[in-house]
């Protein structure tokens, strides 16, 4: 699925899924890349063929830049708000529900929605210079969609952290010491390796395993849905707010410079 900027897509392999996002953004995640990404984790898993899932995105720098800006700014009313937070509490839920296994191929830098996606996979493999950010409070929002995947992944004190110094970068070394990351490796091309090895390996493994295994990784969480669409709602009410305005646009204007 390709739109005017970026694109979601993928490819079935040998059991082996691997589903690749993009943005020229640093790979930020507007509402049609949340929307197709949510779609293309559900298809693939009730898709038989597929054993596990490979998710990643393009590129060399940046895993995920988080929220796109330009629709944050362009939000009128709390229900455009809502709808456009649900992006990603869609694209998380469908990552929990999926009986499919699903392995993090880190390239780089996460910001907020993007810490939000690899805390929803059951094992993500970085290199040693993805460092994390949860930037939401800088910008007067708060990572309340993504906040409950980054909890069950690093514990309350590792996201209290994230969220409460919301402009200071975490290292690789940081995410991995508490959970986050689960392997670093040096280079994209040793990462790249280690992937393509788990993956192969979980290819041959017994799916009603897996799928239970899944299910007790996630046990406790049947309430997102509601959870999420609640905290959608948060964020989508903060979003108006002259403060997220003032900020968002000064962001805006010194990356622009």
């Amino acid at each position: 699925m390709r739109h005017t900027e970026g694109y979601v897509t993928h490819e079935i392999e040998h059991g082996i899924a691997t589903i690749e996002f993009f943005h020229p953004s640093s790979n930020s995640l507007p509402s049609a890349i949340l929307t197709d990404l949510a779609k293309t984790i559900n298809d693939i898993g009730i898709d038989d063929r597929v054993k596990v899932i490979v998710l990643r995105s393009a590129g060399e720098r940046a895993f995920c830049a988080g929220a796109s800006f330009d629709e944050l700014i362009a939000i009128a009313t709390e229900a455009e708000g809502k709808k456009f937070f649900s992006g990603f509490a869609h694209v998380i839920n469908a990552m929990r529900k999926c009986h499919k296994l699903v392995i993090g191929r880190i390239q780089g830098k996460a910001v907020g929605g993007g810490v939000g996606i690899i805390a929803a996979t059951d094992y993500a493999i970085a290199t040693e210079d993805s460092s994390v950010k949860l930037s939401e409070l800088a910008v007067g929002i708060g990572p309340f969609v993504v906040g409950p995947a980054v909890e069950r992944k690093i514990g309350v004190s590792g996201f209290s952290q994230l969220a409460i110094d919301a402009t200071e970068w975490r290292s690789a070394e940081w995410a991995k010491r508490h959970g986050l990351y689960s392997e670093l490796h040096k280079t994209v091309l040793e990462v790249d390796d280690s992937v393509a090895a788990l993956a192969e390996r979980l290819a041959h493994s017994n799916p009603a395993a897996m799928a239970q295994l899944k299910k007790a990784f996630w046990h406790g969480t049947d309430h997102w849905d509601t959870l999420l669409s609640d905290r959608a709602a948060i964020s989508g009410h903060l979003v108006l707010s002259d403060f997220t305005r003032k900020a968002i646009n000064s962001f805006k204007a010194k990356t622009a410079k």
